[in-house]
């Protein structure tokens, strides 16, 4: 069997990988808080870590390896959300408006992840659905002495804890020093954290032993482990930015409510995403979510391979230069699948991925290697010269094997370039109806003021006593008349 190797951010070592029990391997990765789009830097965990899965799969077996990812779906910028749609007039509950919200979110996120060729996990619990378990996990910390109510919450008393900050490699001292730390009259210790807090009348809140309220960020991951994956389990994942307080907070209720498990054996984080060299940030004008890139026709799986050139432990830089060059080169591999098999549609089924590869990816998951063996690869399928070789079968089922299935990234920009036209042509379709029907109607002042409109966003229209003709002048803009209807 191949010996998996991975960096464990707990003890900073580079370690063999040996799973509690190979029958059921169990990882858990922090997703997301669903109030708004994923933005790039929150994919990057995604699709990093959709490949370990894969590995995980092959190498234990597909029906061997539980995966779960939350969604967190009580939170403070969920409330606002929702309370802002409340106060522009929409109908419903505050509650009915906080699940409305976050079933449409789950619903993009689900769609853009989908886009990358991420694989949906086993188990996607969301945070609302474990209040009970949460609940008896705090009373449980109550009960030990490292966790006590007052005023209406409960906090972690992290002293209580020897080993808080172990993770980060922080001391308790250091961290308070350091640390932007919320000082309220409640707690004992600045550095204690949230574990339940209250909900006055206008926002959600669940009744526990300490009155209506609803649990801090951090019990939530613990409890949804818990209840899924047991006291002890293999891979704890996530970006970076978790680390602390998050997953040093996780470790620690985690360890003091359930004493005789491990909580997670295995740490693992993705460094921070850049954009053009310096941080994604909405001040510089480099924020983007992946809807965006989707939507301006960046196949799924351009940036996923771009996602792949870096090595998930160091930060990655996403550029222009690097999409156009991963456009070549998933088209030429598009082209080499026509010339090389036989049949370019034929369904792989993971039986002849290259050794190599899987080497590199047990290798703490460096993807960098990966691609270079599949560059050789490339070469060695154009050599061979003939349909259906050994190689050309290897290559094209490793590719599926990492999520790269379409490939045909320039069918995919025709497409959406069709697409794109044919939303142009119904959106001036549309306008010129407007247009007539308010002629009809003899409201000529809307009627005129639409063929302004679209006049002066390049299109052409020619009246006749048989009715109107139009086309696009070449300076035409769309999204000129997108305030027009």
């Amino acid at each position: 069997m191949v010996q998996i190797r991975l960096t464990n951010t707990k003890t900073r070592r580079k370690e063999d990988f040996r799973p509690i029990d190979p029958e059921n391997v169990r990882f858990y990765l922090c997703g997301p808080t669903v109030y708004d789009r994923a933005h790039l830097g929150n994919a990057r965990p995604v699709v990093v870590f959709d490949v370990l899965v894969r590995l995980l799969r092959h190498v234990y077996g597909a029906d061997h390896v539980t995966y779960v990812r939350n969604f967190t779906d009580v939170d403070d910028k969920i409330n606002a959300a929702a309370l802002a749609r409340q106060q522009a007039g929409a109908p419903g509950t505050l509650e009915e408006l906080i699940r409305e919200r976050t079933q449409e979110t789950i619903g993009w996120y689900h769609a853009d992840m989908d886009a990358l060729g991420a694989a949906r996990p086993d188990h996607e619990p969301r945070a609302t659905d474990y209040i009970d378990q949460m609940i008896a996990m705090i009373e449980k910390l109550i009960a030990e002495g490292h966790a006590y109510a007052r005023d209406g919450h409960a906090l972690f008393r992290v002293r209580s804890y020897a080993d808080y900050g172990k993770l980060s490699g922080r001391s308790v001292d250091d961290m308070i020093a350091g640390a932007r730390v919320e000082v309220a009259p409640f707690k004992e210790d600045p550095m204690d954290f949230v574990l339940w807090k209250p909900s006055d009348a206008g926002l959600p809140g669940w009744e526990s032993p300490w009155g209506r309220g609803r649990p801090g960020w951090h019990i939530e991951c613990s409890a949804m482990a818990h209840e899924l994956l047991g006291e002890s389990f293999d891979i704890h994942a996530g970006g970076i930015d978790l680390q602390f307080p998050h997953h040093e907070n996780e470790i620690a209720q985690s360890a003091c409510a359930h004493p005789h498990g491990e909580f997670a054996r295995v740490w693992l984080h993705n460094e921070m995403l850049q954009v053009e060299g310096k941080k994604m940030s909405k001040s510089l004008g480099n924020f983007f979510t992946v809807r965006d890139l989707l939507d301006q026709g960046i196949p799924g799986e351009v940036i996923r391979f771009v996602f792949l050139q870096t090595h998930y432990r160091k930060p990655m830089d996403w550029t222009e230069e690097k999409r156009i060059a991963a456009v070549g080169r998933l088209s030429k591999w598009d082209e080499l699948k026509r010339r090389s098999l036989s049949d370019p549609e034929r369904a792989f089924d993971g039986s002849m991925v290259d050794h190599a590869v899987i080497d590199a990816l047990a290798d703490d998951l460096n993807t960098p290697e990966v691609l270079t063996r599949l560059y050789a690869m490339q070469t060695e399928v154009m050599l061979a010269r003939k349909p259906d070789s050994e190689i050309a079968l290897s290559f094209f089922d490793t590719l599926q094997f990492l999520g790269f299935s379409n490939l045909d990234t320039q069918r995919l920009l025709r497409k959406q370039a069709v697409e794109k036209a044919a939303d142009k042509v119904n959106l001036v379709e549309t306008l010129l109806q407007a247009r007539s029907d308010a002629r009809q109607a003899r409201d000529f002042s809307r009627a005129d003021a639409i063929r302004d409109a679209l006049v002066a966003a390049g299109v052409e229209i020619n009246d006749t006593a048989e009715g109107s003709s139009w086309s696009f002048a070449p300076n035409f803009d769309a999204d000129r008349l997108k305030d027009v209807i």
